[in-house]
């Protein structure tokens, strides 16, 4: 029945995308990798929240949340402000500009050169970071509530090696075929999925704990461990011990404030489907939605953790990304199980196709195009995205069973990579939309000084420094050093954003009203489990 119901699901999903695609045009520029902009609202919130929300979170963030309580949850509610600033500054100016990446804002404001540096970076960043930790979780995920291992007699570990392939060839045929649009329309019905599913696991829980009453569920669970409920935390961001904490409440106010407005502003992977919309009003509607989205999604990734410690206590503490599979397991009935599984593969999915997609991009449009073929027409533009696709994921799938055994979790582990490149890249991009003296030499000597200050400090001086501090440190030297070179080198012609033409720039009407609303929302909540 479980294994039914997997396949009913995965295959409803893979049909209705492909019959939405059947008259779309996928051998051009736009139509593979924009979409045909013809994003809406609710296609561009469903795909942004898939593409964000993988097994990372789902595994990583509730093993987290089992082991060191609520405080994990700033990572997603704070990412509603960062909508905001996406949907009423950044998304007018990728939409008049008429950008297809955003290494080629780069080029406009600054050269050639940093656009291709950029480019580099976000595809690395895509291969050593995201896709194999989306990848292994995963597969864990799967394994454990499919045991794989049992049913093809083989041990644990070469059970996730087969999951891994298996799902990473999945999302290759998808990212490769399919180009953004069948990304974004399996994105939307996998993110249904996921939120109903997601949903269903921590609403039985707490119904089985609380004899059929799911709000006295929740308050044996809040009984049994409070001070886990509480979203604030007392560790120390600076001195000893701060290297292993989780997230000190001080870190929100410092480089956590940059790394979101990078992510949900800048970052290829979101920014692409704010990119293919049909119109700014569009855009704005699903960057918004989303910011709603990420302050309900605590349910689904951190609740479900404290409930595991309800139930298993201290004993995963040296295994917290079990927690998650072995929770689903418990309390889902065997006919939901199949269910769930195929939404969680489409996460992993969704993901992992939207990275390879989005490296495509970047690498088609600013490697390829401008130094291997420069008259290469849109065909073969997206030919070499088709294979550059099929290679990335390729190193991705034989890096994915080494990111095992994370000392403090697989969701930590990933965020500390991503600082060696979100911070430099979004120090960057900031000065370009908000220093015009800033020139292209300044930018690339502070691209070059935020990678060695970050690997430096973390990595081989292992300061008694939080990681998320240090990137808020290294923002602020960045911005200075592109300053100071600026000042020092020659200069550039001033920037002037020109309206590209492509698109109806009209802003939707409630966006402001909106902003505020998420805006409010977000420090009452801080208010309310600051207090617990």
């Amino acid at each position: 029945m479980t294994f039914i119901s997997f396949l009913l699901f995965t295959g409803f999903v893979a049909f209705y995308a492909t019959w939405k695609l059947r008259r779309d045009r996928l051998n051009t520029k736009d139509g593979y990798f924009l979409g045909g902009r013809s994003l809406t609202g609710i296609i561009i919130a469903g795909s942004l929240l898939l593409t964000n929300i993988s097994t990372e979170h789902l595994v990583g963030m509730n093993g987290s949340s089992y082991k060191n309580g609520a405080i994990i949850v700033a990572w997603e509610v704070t990412s509603a402000l960062a909508l905001v600033i996406a949907a009423l500054y950044f998304a007018p100016r990728y939409l008049k500009m008429g950008l297809t990446t955003i290494p080629e804002f780069l080029e406009k404001r600054f050269d050639g050169l940093t656009r291709t540096l950029v480019a580099l970076l976000l595809i690395i960043s895509f291969v050593a970071t995201l896709l194999p930790i989306v990848l292994y979780t995963g597969a864990l995920n799967i394994e454990a509530i499919f045991e794989i291992s049992d049913l093809l007699n083989v041990s644990q570990s070469e059970g996730i090696w087969i999951t891994i392939l298996i799902v990473g060839g999945l999302g290759s045929i998808y990212a490769i075929f399919g180009g953004l649009k069948m990304v974004a329309y399996t994105d939307t019905i996998n993110g249904f999925g996921l939120l109903v599913a997601g949903l269903m696991v921590p609403l039985l829980a707490l119904i089985g704990i609380g004899d059929g009453n799911p709000m006295e569920g929740l308050q044996r669970v809040f009984a049994n461990s409070p001070e886990k409920f509480n979203v604030i935390s007392r560790e120390s961001g600076i001195g000893p011990g701060s290297r292993t904490a989780i997230l000190p409440f001080e870190v929100l106010f410092t480089g956590l404030v940059i790394n979101q407005i990078y992510f949900w502003t800048m970052h290829q992977s979101i920014i692409q489907r704010v990119l293919g919309a049909v119109s700014l009003k569009e855009a704005q509607k699903g960057l918004l939605y989303t910011g709603l989205l990420k302050i309900l999604v605590p349910l689904v990734i951190v609740l479900p953790g404290l409930i595991g410690f309800y139930y298993f206590g201290d004993s995963l503490y040296d295994n917290p990304d079990n927690v998650y599979p072995l929770l689903v397991k418990k309390v889902l009935p065997t006919w939901l199980t199949g269910f769930f599984v195929a939404v969680m593969m489409g996460a992993i999915l969704t993901t992992f196709n939207s990275a390879l997609n989005s490296a495509a991009t970047v690498f088609s449009l600013g490697i390829y195009k401008r130094y291997i073929q420069k008259k290469a027409g849109e065909k073969k533009l997206v030919k070499i995205g088709k294979w550059t696709s099929a290679l990335l994921a390729i190193f991705a799938i034989g890096i994915a069973p080494f990111v095992a055994n994370a000392p403090e979790g697989l969701y930590q582990l990933l965020q500390q990579l991503n600082g060696i490149f979100f911070i430099p890249i979004a120090s960057v991009i900031i000065a370009g939309f908000i220093f015009p003296r800033v020139s292209a030499s300044g930018a690339k000597i502070g691209l070059a000084f935020g990678l060695l200050f970050y690997v430096t400090t973390y990595y081989i001086l292992e300061v008694d420094i939080h990681f998320v501090h240090i990137w808020g440190i290294e923002f602020v030297l960045n911005i200075a050093i592109m300053h100071l070179a600026s000042w020092l080198l020659p200069k550039d012609e001033r920037f002037v954003m020109k309206d590209a033409g492509i698109l109806d720039l009209k802003p939707w009407k409630y966006a402001k009203a909106f902003s505020g609303f998420l805006v409010v929302v977000t420090i009452i909540l801080y208010l309310l489990l600051g207090n617990v």
